[in-house]
């Protein structure tokens, strides 16, 4: 009798696979998947919402935009976090939907059009044009990646998360008629944070990964009583409504209108090149020119499609990262799921009314811990900057200072001109533009010779993770 002891092959196991590859349970799964769901639902949303009540359009013609968004952010997303080969995708676990980005160009042509018979034709016509200009200056786009090293990704990652903030802060109000908010709706908003901070304290594992979504179901069952939940939504809601295409009519093409389009488009590209940078960070998975142009490629070619089915521009959510963060569940298919679930809610009207009835206060509760979650991790990523250097702490400081200009005060840019507004309007927009200009001033142009902190990677003993921001060879 042998009393050899076998040693496994450690070949035998087959390599680890990383998080963001990582297959979940299907129960696991599904309830995760629903988080991000319900995470993003209002801000998918929110833009038809904003078009259609500004457009003066009928209630018709608004559930036609809502559908169509829902839709293609369910498409967007598929397409971004499974991809088509090796071309299309940055396979990263991002949520897509509606981008805030063109509203006011969106507006503006409709207005100048006459009306929405007459705009919005014209519209997806320049979102189609604008989208594929997008597609065609991806890879030249996402060269500018050696231009973001920790100190312009942290700022402007620090910047993406307290800018919105004021947004779930504004949630609260809408939903008061009296524009103000009521006793009532934020004691709501805060038993949906205690609820939160209760299940993460307390809680361990799966529970404590989903800890948000049972506090939103919470937070809705409280709202019954208190006179908060509409669930009159639901009244007459078809259980199934294809969204019918080119509702609005055949595509029109106007010079102006799509010059407007495609500054709209490079600002999109330049939020969704900082939001991958931003979850390549926290998922622990580098990010470099060519997942930042697979990336873009998946926005673009989402937008060009999103007209088709009466929606407008897609890109990142960046709520969805903050979700990332806080259940630490990594998996891009789980959010490929929620993807297949935006799809299916935007072919029934019904399931879409059904998360519509979740309370705007217990979105924003939910949306605080989210945002918050964002600007932390821009904070870390500061932290592996040489912010002893006085000319980093002035990027930081003017990103900041600049960024959050629209955020804190409605209508700051509104006597510049509308095209000045498309990019001003947006603060992380600005703010992203700024700081990589500054550090292009302060730490390229005359740069002493030596070695370039700017450019290599720079990493912190106090976090293990790697850098995100590499470039391709």
């Amino acid at each position: 009798m042998s009393s050899e002891v076998k040693v496994p092959d450690a070949r035998a196991a087959g390599p680890e696979v990383h998080p963001v590859d990582e297959i979940l349970p299907p129960g696991r799964m599904l309830v995760a998947s629903l988080q991000h769901v319900a995470s993003m639902y209002a801000g998918a949303v929110s833009v038809p919402l904003v078009v259609a009540v500004a457009a003066k359009m009928s209630p018709g013609d608004t559930a036609v935009l809502m559908g169509g968004s829902l839709l293609m952010a369910g498409i967007a997303t598929l397409l971004q976090t499974l991809g088509i080969g090796t071309f299309i995708g940055s396979k990263l676990p991002f949520v897509n939907g509606v981008s805030f980005a063109g509203v006011g160009v969106m507006l503006t042509i409709i207005a100048t059009q006459g009306g929405v018979e007459a705009g919005m034709p014209v519209v997806f016509g320049a979102i189609i044009v604008s989208s594929v200009f997008g597609f065609l200056v991806s890879s030249y786009f996402s060269r500018l990646v050696r231009f973001f090293p920790p100190v312009v990704t942290g700022s402007v990652i620090t910047l993406i998360g307290v800018s919105l903030i004021p947004v779930a802060y504004d949630w609260i109000v809408d939903d008061s008629a009296t524009g103000t908010p009521e006793p009532k709706s934020i004691g709501l908003a805060g038993a949906t944070v205690l609820v939160m901070l209760l299940l993460q304290r307390f809680t361990r594992g799966f529970l404590k990964q989903v800890s948000m979504l049972f506090a939103m179901v919470f937070g809705t069952l409280l709202a019954i009583p208190m006179g908060l939940a509409d669930f009159s939504k639901l009244d007459g809601a078809d259980a199934v409504g294809i969204p019918s295409p080119l509702h609005f009519g055949a595509p029109q093409f106007s010079l102006p209108a799509i010059i407007s389009m495609c500054v709209v488009m490079l600002v999109i590209l330049t939020e969704s090149t900082a939001d991958m940078i931003a979850l390549g960070r926290i998922v622990e998975r580098d990010v470099d020119e060519k997942t930042i142009a697979r990336g873009l490629r998946a926005d673009a070619l989402g937008s060009a499609l999103s007209p088709l089915f009466n929606a407008f521009h897609a890109s990142a959510f960046a709520q969805n990262i903050g979700m990332v963060v806080i259940s630490k569940v990594r998996s891009r298919f789980v959010v490929a799921l929620s993807g297949a679930i935006l799809v299916l809610i935007g072919l029934s009207p019904a399931a879409a009314a059904l998360i519509s009835v979740v309370p705007m206060p217990v979105l924003a509760a939910v949306s605080l811990f989210l945002f918050g979650s964002i600007a932390v991790s821009g904070i870390q990523t500061l932290l592996q900057a040489d912010l002893h250097r006085g000319d980093n702490a002035l990027i930081v400081v003017v990103t900041l200072g600049a960024g959050l200009a629209p955020a804190l005060s409605d209508g700051f840019y509104a006597a510049f001109p509308a095209w000045a507004q498309i990019v001003l309007g947006s603060g992380i927009s600005t703010g992203c533009l700024l700081a990589v200009a500054l550090n292009l001033v302060f730490n390229h142009l005359g740069t002493k010779p030596g070695a370039d902190p700017v450019t290599a990677p720079v990493t912190a003993s106090a976090d293990p993770a790697p850098t995100a921001v590499t470039r391709s060879p």
